[in-house]
């Protein structure tokens, strides 16, 4: 990315920012300006400072972006951009970098003539993490000077001061979230990590540098191919059907559009969508016109080119997404996103020229590649087949009282609870142990259904051979949700779903594939939090007639050494059956005394490559993902 060091210096003075509030009632109540005080408002603190750098890089006068996690608890986030104006505000009467500091809504973000396009949090991200700092320090190179301001909890401790002379222009902030704010103001280093190599994709050439000095790692995220290396990583594990990703990239009237896209013989769908740097994760208008041009211009080449017969039925848009990895991502001047989360791009103009744009260049491309788009449609037309086969199997199992019929299967154990809120299900490995769940557990809100053995990979297998699973269509019918094209999350019976396995190597094994099935077919569950993992311990300590239980080595060693008895008997685990009810209630499913592991996805793109790795068709990325985490591995069962 070519940095500007000079052009645009002009234009970016205290005039471009604009006073339109303060910064009263952001200490008070900080979970309005940053979602909560909890770890992911913490963290959204380090994001709203590195979003302002990342709009100097979309105007291209910023080409490296550092953020460092100081051993204080601090954090310092540096760019190479143009430095906040430090001249004075004709509103304000003070420095223009203190009025950004301390007024909402100040920013250059809000003129065209600063930004054209930004992301961030309306512009209020500075100043909210200013307000909810014990102090902040900031640093302006700018017209070979340097400048410093210090402030506590928002409030300046002295003036601007200029101190010396700059070679190079930049920002650098740096401060230390307040404790009076944040209950735990500890950064994790991977919960940062993956959304800054999620920028480094989506700026192209941006180098951005992540350091961490309480544990001495860095590391450095610079990607030349963008978008593009992007779906390449979304492709790993997974056999591509054409060598390298499609790609175009083209701007409109002040919109940019970029799309880059990559088809595998796997039968999974897989798009992510940005606008302004921003994941909207339920998608949009730019998501939209991208899936009905593709649509469009994948269905005209296969009628044109008679890949098809005349008389049969057209791929469906599901059809010509399976096995597709893509990233749609545009820049918008004035992006509309529906809700304070920005997870749904709303611009109406943007459908109509994403898609314009798309069909336009794969109308060309498809054509001036003849072997990548016969092998799309060959691909295409083989998801078609698949899914009249799939619906085959669904009108069987609606014959079997399966899945579509509402009825509930025969192994289920179900609870007396209607609502679905305050109703839990135990998905539990093997007949044995099921049997001592359905004693064990409370009739009136605990829901039990037990496997038989472990259950269909779905990364490798088409929708036909999923819904043919018994162990799958058991699994469906209990939650009464759907699955796939046809999940509705307001239909789950249980707003906690338990996955409770042996705490083996074949437990560890029908967990992810569980986890594999969550996350591909119905993955707002996951997102939104209703997978659990249940901790059954793996030793009993009976000293006397009282009972110690223990999850790991390390605990037993720390329970032992407090017994310091010689009348202890040690019985270790090898699964959920050889509890009798009441001990498997007390340890693993009472909620008073128990430990569940909430299922999150902190970093989605590593979840997408972790899943396609570890369960995919490829040998080679498996061997070396083991390789590499092998030390990391703790209580391995041989």
């Amino acid at each position: 990315m070519e940095q500007k060091k000079v052009s645009g210096l002009e234009d970016y003075r205290a005039n471009q920012i604009q006073v339109l509030e303060g910064l009263q009632a952001v200490r008070k109540r900080p979970s309005m300006y940053i979602g909560n005080t909890g770890m992911e408002g913490l963290h959204h603190l380090v994001f709203e400072v590195v979003d302002n750098s990342i709009d100097e890089a979309l105007g291209g006068f910023c080409s490296q972006i550092s953020v460092v996690i100081h051993t204080d608890g601090s954090v310092t986030v540096s760019d190479n951009g143009r430095g906040i104006p430090v001249d004075i505000h004709q509103e304000a009467g003070r420095p223009a970098v203190e009025v950004v500091l301390t007024k909402l809504h100040a920013g250059g973000k809000f003129g065209k003539s600063a930004y054209q396009i930004s992301g961030g949090l309306h512009g209020v991200g500075v100043s909210v993490v200013n307000a909810l700092s014990e102090w902040l320090e900031v640093e302006i190179r700018r017209e070979g000077k340097v400048w410093k301001q210090r402030y506590q909890r928002g409030i300046p401790q002295g003036d601007l001061t200029e101190e010396g002379g700059a070679e190079q222009s930049g920002t650098v902030i740096r401060f230390k979230p307040d404790p009076q704010i944040f209950p735990d103001t500890t950064f994790h280093l991977e919960f940062l990590s993956q959304r800054l190599k999620e920028l480094s994709y989506l700026n192209e050439g941006l180098r951005i540098i992540l350091e961490d000095e309480r544990n001495e790692v860095k590391k450095e995220y610079h990607f030349e191919g963008g978008i593009r290396s992007l779906v390449s990583q979304l492709s790993q594990g997974k056999k591509v059907i054409h060598p390298e990703p499609i790609y175009f990239k083209e701007e409109r009237d002040g919109i940019q559009v970029e799309v880059a896209f990559q088809y595998n013989d796997g039968f999974l769908e897989n798009i992510l969508s940005y606008a302004n740097n921003i994941r909207t994760s339920e998608g949009g208008t730019h998501l939209t016109g991208f899936k009905t041009s593709l649509t469009r211009a994948v269905n005209e080449y296969i009628v044109k080119h008679q890949l098809i017969k005349e008389k049969d039925e057209l791929p469906s848009g599901n059809d010509v997404r399976e096995g597709l990895c893509a990233v749609v991502n545009v820049l918008v001047p004035e992006p509309q996103f529906e809700g304070q989360t920005k997870t749904k791009l709303g611009n109406s103009e943007v459908r109509s020229l994403v898609d314009e744009l798309t069909y336009s260049f794969l109308s060309v491309f498809l054509e001036e590649n003849p072997q990548v788009a016969r092998v799309i449609g060959e691909k295409v037309l083989q998801a078609s087949r698949a899914r009249e086969a799939a619906r085959r199997a669904r009108e069987l199992t609606r014959k079997k009282n399966s899945i579509e019929s509402g009825s509930l299967p025969g192994k289920l154990a179900d609870c007396s609870e209607k609502n679905p809120e305050e109703a839990e299900i135990f998905i539990v490995e093997g007949d044995s142990a099921g049997g001592s769940a359905k004693q064990g557990r409370d009739r009136r809100f605990q829901a039990i259904l037990p496997l038989r053995g472990k259950i269909l990979n779905v990364e490798k297998a088409n929708l036909g051979r999923i819904l043919s699973s018994a162990e799958i269509r058991n699994i469906v019918a209990a939650l009464g949700c759907g699955m796939g094209f046809d999940f509705r999350r307001e239909k789950l019976r249980y707003h906690k779903v338990i996955i409770m396995t042996d705490a083996d190597v074949d437990g560890a094994h029908i967990r992810t594939l569980l986890l594999t099935f969550f996350y591909r077919y119905m993955k707002s569950l996951v997102e939104e939090g209703h997978i659990f993992i249940a901790l059954p311990p793996l030793y009993r300590i009976r000293d006397g007639k009282k009972d110690y239980y223990a999850f790991d080595d390390r605990e037993l060693e720390t329970v032992l050494k407090n017994l310091k008895s010689k009348k202890v008997s040690l019985q270790r685990y090898k699964g959920l059956g050889e509890m009798n009810p009441e001990q498997l209630w007390e340890t693993t499913m009472n909620p008073l005394t128990r430990t569940l592991k909430r299922v999150a996805v902190e970093d989605a793109l590593e979840a997408e490559e972790i899943f396609s790795i570890l369960m995919g068709d490829a040998v080679e990325p498996r061997r070396d993902f083991i390789k590499e985490h092998a030390l990391e591995v703790v209580n391995l069962d041989i």
